[in-house]
């Protein structure tokens, strides 16, 4: 009997294992699946990382039990080195100096929740703080996603050219779209910031009304060359608290609980389809470029993601050039979730890369330093 509960247990734990790594590299590559159709490989994606740890934790266990099985983690390594590679750093990244180097260009990517607009009353510092941490590291470019600001009227809360006065920017682009204003002075939109000329500027707004799902570009000159600057808000899953509550805590001990469910797998399904469709107007629009282009956003989706390979295709991307560690830049839900990007031009230098590690809204900052190719490369 206690050899047959023996090899019971056995052939369980090999089971589980190999569903383990299965949905790991399902995960992974879930990107070349179409994800309108294989929209559950998108839930793959979010948790891969947790795939990782749990063969991590079948190698441990396999180590003393019977040593011939680690092979099934070690080979779905393997084949998943590469987006792997997208999803975690292991080297450690290099400290960030804030004084930045010549002739370089810094750029901020920082979905700002709205410029806290909505707690301007009962915290009105909050709104300085963040103000005060972008003239800390002084960006040159900075694009701003979930701007809620007022661009006519001098008594709004978040009055575009003070702020753009108060961060010492000469120049600025705020796109938005009218059918989705937050009150009659305010906008739901996105916003670039330059310290270089802004030669052209576009506006890239759907037909369809999504929550902050157009994008923009603007062509600055800058040392001594032209960069087109693209900023983009990818379509969000619009989680109420209650919905993250949920998601922390998940319970099904009735019909209400069964239906936040649906809820929220409703909302995956459309995220994931809407991205696809975003994700490949944007990668067109990228592609048109008769400039090296720089690419910030809030992706609203992890690096194992279509919507993250479609547009980060033929691009370095920051983190992964010089960033270390899993990157989280989403403070909600998961400590996994890396959904912010600075994707560069192939022939630009990413010289340092930050996450700067102060919660002022529900994303984590992130800053690159970039610099041309030399010459002759």
């Amino acid at each position: 009997m206690a050899g047959f509960f023996r090899r019971f247990t056995k052939g369980f734990l090999i089971i589980c294992n190999v569903v383990v790594a299965l949905f790991f590299l399902l995960g992974c590559y879930a990107s070349y699946f179409n994800v309108t159709t294989f929209w559950f490989f998108g839930l793959l994606t979010l948790a891969s990382l947790y795939f990782f740890l749990f063969l991590m934790l079948f190698i441990v266990f396999w180590l003393f039990a019977n040593f011939k099985y680690i092979l099934i983690s070690l080979i779905a390594f393997a084949i998943a080195w590469k987006p792997l590679a997208q999803i975690i750093k292991f080297k450690q990244g290099e400290d960030f100096k804030v004084a930045k180097l010549p002739n370089s260009i810094r750029v901020m990517s920082w979905n700002v929740e709205h410029f806290d607009i909505l707690e301007h009353k009962t915290h009105p510092e909050r709104k300085q703080e963040m103000l005060d941490l972008i003239n800390k590291y002084s960006p040159d470019v900075a694009c701003f996603q979930e701007m809620v600001g007022g661009d006519f009227d001098s008594t709004a809360i978040n009055f575009v050219p003070r702020i753009a006065k108060q961060l010492k920017y000469q120049y600025y682009y705020y796109s938005y779209d009218k059918r989705d204003d937050f009150d009659s002075k305010h906008h739901y939109g996105i916003i670039t910031f330059s310290r270089f000329p802004i030669i052209q500027k576009y506006t890239y707004s759907p037909p369809e009304l999504n929550y902050n799902s157009i994008f923009q570009s603007i062509d600055i000159a800058a040392n001594s060359d032209t960069f087109r600057v693209f900023n983009i808000h990818l379509q969000s899953l619009k989680f109420s608290d209650i919905s993250r509550q949920y998601i922390d805590d998940p319970t099904l001990k009735g019909r209400v609980d069964i239906e936040k469910s649906k809820n929220i797998i409703s909302k995956f399904k459309t995220g994931f389809a809407k991205r696809k469709l975003q994700s490949e107007t944007v990668k067109k629009s990228m592609n048109e470029s008769p400039y090296k282009v720089i690419l910030c956003g809030d992706f609203n989706d992890v690096p194992n993601s279509y919507a993250y390979n479609t547009i980060g295709k033929g691009l370095k991307n920051a983190y992964a050039e010089k960033g270390s560690g899993i990157g989280r830049t989403f403070s909600s839900i998961s400590p996994t979730l890396r959904i912010d990007n600075i994707f560069v031009d192939n022939k630009l230098i990413v010289e340092q890369f930050v996450r700067i590690k102060k919660k002022l809204s529900d994303h984590f900052p992130i800053l690159a330093d970039i610099t041309l190719t030399p010459k002759g490369n």
